[in-house]
């Protein structure tokens, strides 16, 4: 546990005695004002085109498990689902007719977003195979109970293996359920050049969180380099002074 996740903690159970211990308010603020450690900032992981495609095309789609696993991929990169929305996603969420589904995110904050083509086939696929069971979440293990978000993960995980047999490259990264949240927002920045449609995509509270996904899209501060007119450039010829020719004419 690091430090500042420490600090947080503690935090937290203050913030839970302001209101509840007024002798101790003073005690409090001074815990409360105790500055969290700089760290740093990276950029966001994502996947590429290729190595996404490959992490989809991953689960064996002849298998019952292989069409559930194959929805659970395409959902969670199509509409940036934290692990804990995707796992707990129910039936009565989703709209194959409009193709969309309600989300119920951090803070009981509820969006609705729009699916892909390739991901209402997906689901379509799951949900006929699915059968009928009493959980009302969409995806299930081979009991009929809901999937955990550590069953999810570990399905990504065995399917990520897969995957880097023909994307070496994806051994060098860490393949996580956020990983394709972050593959979704990449996504979703690129095709609208929109950070404001990405925050309302991932059902952020704030802009601030998004301001992640600008500092490691390559393709905006191409956009942005393009559109600049740089300044000139001094033309000029350099005239070596006669000192310099006779030191270069000095024999060694």
């Amino acid at each position: 546990m690091t430090r500042n996740v420490r600090l947080a903690a503690i935090k937290s159970f203050f913030r839970f005695l302001e209101y509840r211990q007024p002798a101790a308010l003073e005690h409090v603020r001074r815990v409360l004002a105790i500055p969290f450690k700089k760290t740093d900032q990276r950029l966001v992981p994502y996947l590429l085109r290729e190595e996404l495609q490959a992490v989809l095309d991953a689960p064996d789609p002849a298998t019952r498990d292989g069409i559930r696993d194959r929805a659970m991929l395409h959902l969670a990169v199509c509409a940036g689902l934290r692990v804990s929305e995707l796992t707990g996603l129910n039936i009565e969420d989703i709209d194959l007719s409009s193709m969309s589904i309600r989300v119920l995110g951090k803070g009981r904050r509820e969006r609705t977003l729009p699916l892909w083509k390739t991901t209402a086939a997906a689901l379509r696929a799951w949900l006929a195979v699915r059968g009928r069971v009493a959980a009302p979440e969409v995806f299930v293990n081979a009991r009929g109970e809901p999937l955990s978000r550590w069953g999810f993960a570990y399905l990504l995980k065995q399917h990520a293996a897969t995957a880097a047999r023909a994307h070496p490259g994806l051994n060098k990264k860490r393949i996580s359920p956020h990983v394709l949240r972050h593959t979704c927002a990449m996504i979703i920045l690129q095709a609208t050049q929109d950070i404001r449609k990405v925050s309302l995509w991932l059902g952020h509270a704030t802009l601030t969180t998004t301001e992640i996904y600008t500092r490691g899209d390559p393709t905006e501060k191409l956009d942005a380099m393009e559109s600049i007119v740089p300044p000139h450039l001094r033309r000029g010829a350099f005239q070596p002074s006669d000192r310099l020719i006779a030191l270069l004419k000095r024999p060694s």
